[in-house]
């Protein structure tokens, strides 16, 4: 009887150790096969004083072109860093090309950290994409250089950079409401003309 009792309680520990509040552990287990964790959408702006010194980066667009911080100098800019398999990517591709339609002064470019540039070509196409995105799944230069500014589990990110190339914005997972990043530029816009 004793023995009985010791395996069922070994049974019962050994199950309870299966269980998991871990994230990944239960996407696995409902079968949503994401195999990442989306940022919860929460926003933050960077007050001029306290940002961080400029993002130096380079990298190669889904056509082969070269595009590199170089190309936004004085500019007031949006990246956000994605990847055709990810969910809130899918969701918030509408809003992202609407935004980039009008903001025609602000230059939108795209990190995509997983995919192969036919498959950023061909989600560039399926959701009229006008902007290119770097493709950075090989050698995660971007993703480095942005280190800090972009948790690596936190896909999609959102940036907005102000004119001396420094992160002065940002929404870690989908863009909930495309007036938040709406909201953001302008203000960015209004600090950059004062």
């Amino acid at each position: 009887m004793k023995r009985a009792i010791a395996v069922a309680a070994l049974v019962v520990l050994a199950l309870a150790g299966c269980s998991s509040n871990e994230p990944l552990a239960g996407q696995y287990a409902d079968g949503s096969g994401q195999g990442y964790i989306s940022g919860d959408g929460a926003h933050k702006e960077v007050p001029p004083a306290e940002r961080d010194a400029p993002i130096v980066f380079k990298g190669t667009d889904e056509s082969g072109i070269p595009i590199s911080n170089e190309d936004f100098a004085g500019k007031v800019y949006v990246v956000n860093f994605w990847y055709a398999g990810c969910p809130p990517c899918r969701s918030e591709a509408p809003d992202l090309k609407a935004l980039s339609e009008q903001y025609t002064d602000v230059p939108f470019l795209g990190v995509n950290i997983s995919d192969s540039s036919t498959v950023a070509r061909t989600f560039g196409q399926k959701f009229g994409i006008g902007y290119p995105s770097i493709i950075d799944a090989d050698t995660a230069q971007v993703q480095l250089a942005f280190s800090g500014a972009v948790a690596p589990n936190a896909v999609p990110t959102t940036l907005v950079m102000d004119r001396q190339g420094r992160v002065a914005a940002r929404i870690s997972g989908l863009i909930r409401d495309k007036s938040i990043l709406a909201d953001m530029i302008d203000r960015v816009l209004a600090e950059a003309s004062e």
